[in-house]
């Protein structure tokens, strides 16, 4: 598998690179889902056009990866399934559909990954653990009230990838996710009673809950369902949080 990128995702793709083969994993572009310029969302656009131009040239499979997040999903009362209604609420959740429609209209041959939050090494300081972690070592965080967020270990998420691939699953889309969303007071306790610290806590505003369905996901790669268990978040955050104990604050949730 040929991987395009150079940040995160593309680093924990890597084992995968020798496996395989006429199968190219997009890897790269915005990963952040708040204050993103418009000049970046088209940055992504204008290399994923050229990527399913090269793919459908070179009869080669194109993995992308998308967003499983409220931004994406916004379906009152219900979990957001991968053919169900899908309501955009930011745009980042906007972009990343449109990218994925144009996928579904091209005639390459593709498979979209929508996923939660990806925990793993060497990620970005903006993203969910790195920053929550920082905040709790300095003393203080700040929490949207009524987040909760649904974890999943980057090593999982290559083995989901691996397993699909292999499988030969095409033109389709799938949530990745535990399907477990944890109240994000949940998270900053277990970060709290790793690092041994108390934080302040401030809430910034009222957030709404988006479940995901992942029973798509458990029917094409049935041995994933483990990562449903009640202690995964907190085994997910202890494998990781302290590569994080850093220094600056951000909002979190």
């Amino acid at each position: 598998m040929e991987v395009r990128g150079s940040g995160f995702l593309a680093a924990n793709l890597a084992p995968l690179a020798d496996s395989h083969p006429a199968v190219v994993a997009a890897a790269f572009g915005v990963s952040i889902a708040a204050g993103i310029p418009e000049a970046d969302f088209a940055r992504e656009a204008d290399r994923l056009y050229e990527l399913i131009s090269h793919c459908v040239q070179r009869q080669e499979k194109l993995v992308f990866f998308s967003t499983a997040s409220a931004a994406m999903y916004a379906v009152p009362g219900k979990a957001g399934e991968e053919d169900g209604p899908v309501f955009p609420s930011t745009a980042y959740g906007r972009h990343n559909l449109a990218l994925e429609a144009v996928l579904a209209a091209s005639p390459v041959d593709y498979l979209v990954l929508r996923l939660t939050h990806v925990v793993g090494p060497a990620q970005h300081a903006q993203m969910l653990v790195p920053s929550l972690v920082r905040q709790v070592r300095s003393g203080a965080v700040r929490l949207y009230r009524g987040a909760r967020r649904d974890l999943i270990d980057v090593a999982d998420l290559v083995t989901v990838v691996d397993r699909l691939l292999t499988a030969g699953v095409r033109r389709t889309v799938v949530n990745v996710a535990s399907g477990r969303a944890v109240p994000i007071e949940a998270l900053v306790d277990h970060v709290e009673a790793e690092l041994g610290v108390r934080a302040d806590r401030e809430y910034v505003s009222d957030v709404a809950h988006q479940p995901v369905s992942v029973a798509r996901l458990h029917r094409l790669v049935p041995e994933i369902a483990r990562i449903g268990r009640e202690d995964y978040y907190r085994r997910v955050l202890s494998k990781y949080l302290w590569e994080y104990a850093g220094d600056k604050t951000a909002v979190t949730g």
